[in-house]
């Protein structure tokens, strides 16, 4: 049904590439780290209607049939038309589940993540073909049911961020309130004692063990919150000799590290977790006794802060902290009661606007799992689509 074409040197045409949720879409269409290289001449011509796959990102659902002319990477394997079945039909199929099983088992991995598709295999799969008309009518319906499921996540998706707004909002008035009942302090007046943990070689993966003392990682931090999933331990022997990174119960971790989910600078209070440490990229804070660890935890990852602490980190790819911009950051600094009393409210207030937040996202990953259900479902012929067009 398909031939393998290389045609290569036409650096004029428009960028495209194969994301895992869209297909073969314009590159310039979507968010993308990978940077279009200086020799356009070495991109790959396609046009509507051919095949595109990554070979190393098949096994991902990085597989499509184009509906556009443009170029793509000189990596990627890309086969013209010899049919004359329906295109649309074709994406659909080849992008669903059963179709991404199938690269994974025709791939052969090369290094973590990656796994190359044995090209002279994947030439050979069998392709489900129903007569014409039912594949017109299969991406019809397709075309319409996954749309509407699109809908709903996009308008799932602006919930959450409107309530993420109206989440800061609260909180940052809570701080505000603060600020009004106290003074501005850095946070070195506010601890006894600040480390990192150790850089370098000297705690990494390799030094794992099945159980022994907890290793407090940037995972463990989320914004408020100490998250108890992402465990991992280190011989207790050894964490004797790192006694100079130990973390104990009612201590503020940092994050010295951020993403698109979770922000630079964000803390937490730590738990009872026995003899710990922290890894690097984290900072261990342990609060004297003008404030509580909560207080502290609350106000280091509230807004106001997160913004302050963007503008004093330092890097010149990835924001960074370390522990002197850490000890820089200024917060408010009430009584204990009026500390205790910001934090109780603030988090009443927030608790709610999060259960709203992970109902919207369980919403949303409910209809991904339904979309994919849909689509194996209408192209296996595990339903009749031919009266639902």
């Amino acid at each position: 049904m398909f031939e393998r074409i290389k045609d290569v040197d036409h650096p004029e045409e428009r960028m495209l590439s194969v994301f895992r949720e869209y297909g073969v879409v314009a590159k310039d269409s979507r968010d993308n780290i990978n940077k279009t290289a200086e020799n356009r001449s070495i991109y790959q011509l396609v046009h509507p209607g051919w095949l595109v796959a990554n070979r190393m990102k098949a096994w991902q659902g990085s597989v499509g049939i184009s509906p556009l002319r443009g170029i793509v990477s000189g990596h990627y394997i890309c086969f013209a038309p010899r049919h004359g079945e329906d295109a649309r039909y074709l994406n659909w199929l080849l992008r669903s589940t059963i179709y991404t099983n199938g690269y994974a088992l025709l791939s052969r991995g090369v290094r973590i993540g990656q796994a190359e598709i044995d090209n002279d295999e994947f030439r050979l799969m069998p392709i489900l073909l129903p007569p014409l008309e039912e594949q017109r009518a299969i991406a019809d319906y397709l075309d319409r049911e996954t749309a509407r499921i699109d809908t709903l996540i996009k308008e799932q998706q602006r919930l959450i961020e409107m309530l993420r707004e109206r989440r800061d909002s609260t909180w940052a008035a809570h701080v505000e309130t603060a600020k009004h009942h106290g003074q501005l302090v850095s946070v070195r007046r506010v601890i006894d004692s600040i480390v990192d943990g150790p850089f370098g070689s000297s705690l990494t993966s390799a030094h794992y063990s099945d159980d022994g003392a907890r290793v407090v990682r940037l995972g463990n931090i989320g914004v408020n919150e100490f998250k108890d999933g992402d465990t991992a331990f280190i011989p207790l022997d050894y964490a004797a000799e790192l006694e100079a990174h130990t973390v104990e119960q009612g201590d503020v971790v940092v994050a010295g590290l951020g993403d698109d989910h979770m922000p630079l600078g964000r803390a937490a209070v730590v738990p009872a977790l026995g003899q710990a440490v922290v890894k690097a990229d984290c900072y261990r804070l342990r609060p004297n006794a003008e404030v509580s660890a909560a207080y502290l935890a609350w106000v280091m990852s509230a807004p106001q802060t997160r913004s302050q602490i963007m503008l004093l980190a330092r890097g010149s790819t990835r924001l960074r902290l370390n522990t002197k911009v850490v000890q820089q950051v200024e917060i408010p600094l009430t009584d204990r009661g009026t500390q205790d009393a910001l934090v109780t409210q603030s988090t009443a207030e927030t608790v709610k606007i999060d259960t709203l937040i992970i109902e919207a996202e369980r919403f949303i990953e409910l209809a991904r799992e339904r979309r994919v259900a849909l689509i194996t479902a209408a192209v296996t012929g595990q339903i009749d689509v031919r009266d639902l067009v």
